[in-house]
């Protein structure tokens, strides 16, 4: 798929001299496929009037260009214009932090962002280092409920100087907490020169399959200072060999944030230094100029229920429901979007990877109400992958036939061809309605869908259905309009009746 596993990103805090559109132009342009994004000034405003707005455009965005991204909540006076990063989780008061926090996770799933990342702060003077730890605590079991709910993963963080500083403490600190699924970890691979005992490589073994965001830059041993590439004494080669060996698959971020002066310069070097690093790391894989991956040949990958990918993202949903919206938008990445058949209106790659998700959150007793934000939340592949996913449901409980009703019926009023070639599977032709059900099949002759991907169209067509698309063949000739050859094989069927399928005993 890649000559590696992860996203090569850089963070919005080393472009702050560049508008966020033009930012992203130039990590596009320069290979980029992942995005660090600072939220406040001057990019995000998380408390604007319009954030929500903002965001939904960003994400629209972020889509168009193919881009992953994280979100960062390390700005430094976006909640205090005199104190640099307060308040923080372990002040004693610490509203506008947890306020903040809660809108990063709403802006996180908005994104479909891999994680939120965040940290604990410095333990202030008034606050003794065991209190420090039960407000952090408390602080976190609160924000990781929100996160779990919201579908969003968070990820903290350790921080040379912070009472969270080495990852045995973030680690320790989610023991305290009952090891909730919803924390993982951010390792900054600087940070390690730094303070880890073991360094980058001891570092990245213990977070493990704990590591949800990776952050890029060199450092010195004695100073707390992000340097580019080759001016500090990070083991670049050692850590992305450690990456690979504990199988990574989350966003690797350039973090420069004193470096905006030189920002598309820097952006072009590091991920030379980068690439370069991932070929010594993997000898004999190689990579082109700029770190753009190599084309794949479509007939060389697998289709996606084989995939290795499916088979890790179906076990996660399996122990917990909530990393599905961060799996779900990963998917079309990870598995690639080609038609599986030469059939109109195919299951593609993503389509299957997607339905395998929905029916591990359904087979795991998860609320229905999951799948139903995917749906919502998603773009047209995300609510494509739920429909197929409806479709492989084998005895849907009423909760879960009710709301993947809720979901056909919204599709149908959709004029997406593929979304509506996609609410007519066999979901819909086992549990919808007759009147909704007829309704789909002549929207499909409507928007010159084949009738050949209407599933159970033999078993439910019956004369009313008939009836329906005489009228409507009738107007287009009266109109002097081609009556489509689907038509008149609809209006043939009104001979062979049928009992539709809600109508049975």
């Amino acid at each position: 798929m890649n000559d590696v596993n992860w996203s090569w990103g850089y963070g919005t805090n080393g472009f702050t001299d560049h508008p966020l559109p033009a930012a992203l132009d130039v990590l596009q342009g320069e290979g980029y496929t992942a995005v660090a994004l600072t939220l406040g000034h001057p990019h995000l405003d998380p408390f604007a009037p319009d954030w929500r707005a903002r965001t939904e455009e960003l994400a629209a965005d972020l889509r168009r260009r193919g881009m992953r991204v994280v979100v960062e909540t390390g700005a430094r006076y976006l909640l205090d214009p005199v104190r640099k990063h307060r308040p923080t989780l372990v002040d004693r008061e610490a509203g506008p932090r947890l306020l903040f926090l809660r809108r990063a996770i709403e802006i996180a799933a908005i994104l479909g962002a891999d994680c939120v990342s965040l940290w604990s702060g410095v333990v202030p003077d008034d606050v003794a280092v065991d209190a420090a730890r039960v407000l952090l605590d408390e602080r976190l079991l609160e924000l990781t409920a929100v996160a779990r709910e919201a579908g969003v993963d968070l990820a903290l963080e350790p921080e040379p100087g912070m009472l969270v500083e080495t990852v045995a403490d973030a680690l320790a600190v989610r023991a305290r907490i009952g090891h909730p699924a919803a924390l993982g970890l951010t390792v900054d691979l600087g940070h390690c020169v730094v303070v880890e005992p073991d360094g980058v490589v001891g570092a990245l073994r213990a977070a493990g399959g704990l590591l949800r965001n990776v952050q890029a830059d060199d450092m010195r041993s004695h100073a707390h200072e992000h340097l580019p590439f080759g001016e500090g004494e990070l083991d670049l080669d050692a850590a992305l060999a450690t990456l690979r060996e504990i199988d990574y698959r989350g966003v690797v971020a350039v973090e420069l944030p004193r470096h905006a002066h030189a920002a598309p310069a820097l952006a072009r070097s590091s991920l030379a230094a980068l690439t370069a690093a991932a070929r010594t790391s993997a000898p004999g894989l190689g990579a082109p100029a700029h770190g753009a991956p190599p084309a794949e040949p479509s007939g060389n990958r697998r289709s996606a229920p084989d995939h290795p990918w499916t088979a890790r993202a179906v076990d996660d949903v399996r122990a917990d429901a909530g990393r599905a919206a961060r799996l779900f938008a990963a998917a079309g990445r990870e598995v690639g979007r080609e038609p599986l058949s030469d059939a109109p209106y195919a299951l593609t790659a993503d389509d299957a990877a997607r339905a395998e998700i929905v029916a591990a959150v359904a087979a795991g007793g998860a609320d229905p109400a999951v799948v139903t934000a995917l749906y919502r939340r998603g773009d047209d592949a995300e609510r494509r992958g739920v429909l197929r996913g409806l479709d492989v449901l084998t005895d849907p409980s009423s909760a879960w036939r009710e709301a993947g009703l809720e979901i056909v019926r919204d599709a149908l009023r959709a004029n997406d061809t593929r979304l509506v070639a996609a609410a007519l599977g066999t979901f819909a032709a086992a549990h919808l309605d007759p009147h909704a059900w007829r309704h789909g099949v002549l929207k499909c002759v409507f928007l010159g869908i084949p009738l050949s991907v209407v599933a159970g169209l033999d078993e439910r067509a019956d004369d009313e259905l008939s009836a329906m698309g005489a009228r409507f063949a009738e107007e287009r000739s009266a109109a002097g309009r081609v009556v489509p050859d689907d038509l008149a094989l609809l209006v043939s069927r009104g001979s062979r009746t049928r009992t539709p399928v809600a109508e049975r005993a």
